[in-house]
């Protein structure tokens, strides 16, 4: 929760809010008004997204894009997310430099403990409604990934399982095993 005395500072517009620099330690999502306040990323899911980037490139994914941890995606008008790890492509990236608004179409979500169950399935609506085409829920705790092509299309996997980032990007597959070795 957000205590009081920092009421003064904070931003009360998506415009105040894309501007604005916590001074708190802690980074913030933006919806409809609401200040959603989070840590970044743990030990653990640094290390998951080291595995991952380092899997991207040794399979050349870089030449297509690239993996960018806790991406400012501005969903609507009102909504701004910052998922764990964002997929973009090259022509995606040249139009940021442009000053556009890309929502990626690919997207990984590192579940920890401290996740609210109600609010990613929240997420993973708002994602999809944006134009998100994969979406992988990466449960450590439990070794499982949930590869979801929509909100109705999942697959739950596990040990050598394969997950895919079709269609987004149809070479990028890794089993689970790798992800967690």
């Amino acid at each position: 929760m957000i205590e009081a005395r920092d009421t003064a500072v904070l931003p009360k517009t998506l415009e105040e809010f894309i501007g604005w620099e916590p001074e708190d330690g802690f980074k913030y999502e933006w919806n409809d008004g609401e200040l959603i306040k989070f840590v970044g990323m743990n030990k653990t899911q640094v290390f998951i997204y080291e595995i991952l980037n380092q899997l991207f490139i040794e399979k050349g994914f870089w030449k297509s894009g690239t993996l960018i941890s806790e991406y400012d995606v501005q969903l609507t008008g009102i909504q701004m997310r910052r998922p764990d790890i964002a997929y973009l492509s090259k022509e995606q990236i040249k139009r940021t430099k442009q000053g556009e608004d890309e929502i990626p179409e690919f997207l990984i979500e590192i579940i920890s403990g401290s996740d609210n169950a109600n609010k990613v399935e929240e997420k993973t609506a708002e994602y999809f409604k944006a134009g998100v085409k994969v979406m992988w829920l990466i449960y450590p705790e439990n070794k499982t990934i949930h590869v979801y092509t929509s909100r109705k299309q999942v697959q739950i996997c596990t040990d050598d399982d394969t997950c895919s980032a079709k269609p987004v990007l149809p070479e990028f597959e890794l089993s689970v095993n790798s992800i967690f070795a």
